[in-house]
């Protein structure tokens, strides 16, 4: 089997599993409502996102695409969207941090109407070193936590120069992609990289956002022994009543077989901390960007490394003692594995197709701040999946509706 054709089994596969994005899809070829306009993504280049791609240019767009991490390009699904659909695809597994940057200009080159960023990188490009394209960009969508935080920040700064809705922070987004999503592809990630076993292991879960919440479950579920790590003391205290041990890092990598963190901040694992692990910890990173685990200090603490698997390299400490890193401490979960279930990719790329759509409607009426996702376009998304999965809900009655819009009658 070639490349392509393993690629298109992999879009076909997807696909047949994306019934959400698949009935916005049939309204896109019909009303082509994003006619003429170009679009620059930065996503994690796999099937989930291929299809995503195909609905956009279904609908009417010129569609570039670059990865958003030099590890997370599946080169079957990219070789095949530019083979078998002519699209404009600039990614491959393994980029240098150069080629990564070339790659992103790339995209930026076609002038986008519409950004489509996972992290922001695209965004921030486009307010530093091609700010001579900013002027033709009516809007943009952000798909993770990190981007959002980004892009928030640079608002509050007054630097945003185009409006930018905040996928991630949709209900149908972050409940299902951010919780259950990370929570099943990190294991995906760690089976692939490791082949080890995760009941019986006490494993350190760095962050209770939602990410962190959905790893925490699955690691409980596969019979690990949690600990959670946390600066926030509400979500802290979340993690305990949940049924987790809550720690500070300096006394969880004591006793850690594995840590992965999942926060979206930087300097998780430092010196201090790799001075303090086990021999043989294994540590793995589940947020976007590979600053959680100071590599650097990795290699000025060690007197070797090596693979020692083909996404895990074995670090020997000035001590003796060894510890493991997956994937170059990059999203682990593609990296080392194949991303977020379809099922729930479908719902985050529904929302990125109509949120592109809306930017396409109303851009000229929106600021240029960070926008959330309307509310009833999370509901049309919930509704249609709930269709898909043939499930039916009640509704309120007239009763009830009067009931809960009143306030004079209490009982």
């Amino acid at each position: 089997m070639s490349e392509a054709e393993k690629g298109m089994r992999r879009l076909g596969w997807a696909g047949t599993h994306m019934p959400v994005l698949g009935e916005i899809r049939e309204r896109f070829r019909k009303e082509r409502p994003l006619n003429g306009l170009r679009i620059g993504m930065a996503l994690h280049t796999e099937a989930k996102t291929g299809i995503l791609a195909i609905a956009l240019a279904e609908a009417g767009a010129k569609v570039r695409l670059a990865s958003c991490n030099p590890l997370s390009t599946d080169d079957s699904v990219a070789l095949a969207l530019r083979e078998r659909y002519g699209l404009e695809v600039y990614a491959k597994k393994g980029e240098t941090q150069s080629e990564y940057y070339e790659n992103l200009n790339k995209v930026l080159d076609i002038s986008p109407d519409v950004v489509i960023d996972d992290g922001a990188d695209l965004i921030a490009m486009l307010h530093t070193s091609r700010k001579d394209l900013i002027g033709n960009v009516r809007g943009a969508n952000e798909e993770t936590t990190t981007g959002v935080a980004r892009l928030r920040a640079m608002a509050a700064a007054n630097k945003l120069r185009f409006p930018v809705i905040a996928v991630n922070d949709a209900k149908m987004k972050f409940l299902f992609d951010n919780r259950y999503g990370t929570g099943q592809s990190v294991f995906d990630g760690w089976m692939n990289a490791t082949n080890l076993l995760v009941a019986g292991k006490r494993m350190v879960i760095a962050g209770y956002g939602w990410c962190g919440k959905g790893i925490a479950m699955r690691a409980k579920g596969l019979g690990a022994n949690v600990i959670v790590t946390e600066v926030d003391p509400v979500r802290a205290i979340e993690a305990r009543l949940d049924g987790f041990e809550v720690m500070r890092m300096t006394d969880a990598v004591r006793v850690a077989d594995a840590v992965i963190t999942a926060t979206g901040c930087a300097s998780i694992i430092t010196a201090r901390h790799l001075d303090m692990m086990k021999d043989g910890c294994i540590l793995g990173n589940a947020g976007h960007f590979d600053n959680e685990i100071d590599k650097k200090a990795m290699d000025s603490m060690s007197i070797s490394k090596e693979p020692v698997r083909e996404f895990v390299d074995g670090y020997k400490m000035k001590d003796g003692r060894k510890v493991y890193l997956i994937a170059e401490g990059r999203l682990m979960n593609l990296a080392a594995g194949q991303g977020h279930p379809a099922e729930i990719m479908d719902t985050s790329f529904a929302t990125q197709a109509l949120a592109a759509e809306y930017l396409a409607k109303n851009w000229k009426d929106m600021e240029c701040k960070v926008h959330p996702v309307p509310d009833e376009m999370d509901i049309a998304i919930a509704k249609i999946k709930l269709r898909t999965m043939n499930v039916t809900i009640d509704e309120l009655t007239d009763e009830q509706i009067r009931y809960m819009s009143g306030w004079e009658e209490g009982t």
